[in-house]
Order: C-alpha cells, then structure tokens, then sequence
C-alpha cells in the first residue's frame, strides 16, 4: 500500500452498489483502492478484505456504511489516521465527524463518485 491509497469502507461485489463503482471509478483515476466489505469477492483486479489495512498509508477512508454500521469501524479508522474521510451521502454522521477532526483527520461530506468526475477529488 503506497501514498495516496483510498479505502473503500462497504465495498460491495455488487456492479449496482455505489461502493462497488467507486472502486471502479477509482481504478480509472489511477487511484490505488482497498476494498473493504462484508461479503467476498473482487471488484475487478480488487480482492474485497474483510479488515482495515493494518500498516501502511492511508490517504482517504470513503464510507458507504450507515452510521449504525459504523460504530464498529470507528475506533480502527481513527487508528489507521487516514489524512481524510468522505461521508458519501446516506452515510453523514455528526459524532464521528467530530471525533475525526479532534484528531486532526479532515472530513467530507460529498460523493466519491461526484468528486472524481468534477476531477475534485
């Protein structure tokens, strides 16, 4: 895992999740992607991982998790220390949020998908 390395958190195997086209979408940017999720599989040449990456850099964490999903996820996020977090729209969450910028780690509220074709990203 090198710089600029974005995870998607909630990447699904399925082609008509928005997880799983960001994945994609993010490959074609040139963006190197780990897929995060609950159910096995690949998203391309992307094997979905059931954990965080363990060591490495972290540019970007992108949600596609609920909020009540992510209470399970915050504490490892906060401790990979990814230099941002997108909240994609249905995933906006105000406590985690907070504890994010405490810990120095910009927050987004947008959409990966929106941002990556806006070339904002």
């Amino acid at each position: 895992m090198g710089p600029g390395t974005t995870v998607v958190l909630g990447a699904s195997p399925h082609t008509d999740r928005y997880s799983h086209l960001a994945v994609v979408r993010l490959l074609a940017h040139g963006h190197p992607v780990v897929a995060v999720g609950n159910k096995a599989g690949s998203i391309q040449s992307v094997q979905i991982q059931r954990d965080l990456p363990q060591q490495g850099t972290v540019d970007t964490v992108t949600l596609y998790l609920n909020p009540v999903n992510q209470r399970d996820w915050e504490d490892r996020i906060l401790a990979l220390r990814p230099k941002r977090v997108i909240f994609n729209p249905g995933t906006e969450n105000d406590t985690f949020a907070d504890r994010l910028r405490h810990a120095g780690i910009e927050v987004v509220e947008g959409c990966t998908l929106v941002m990556l074709a806006a070339r904002t990203y």
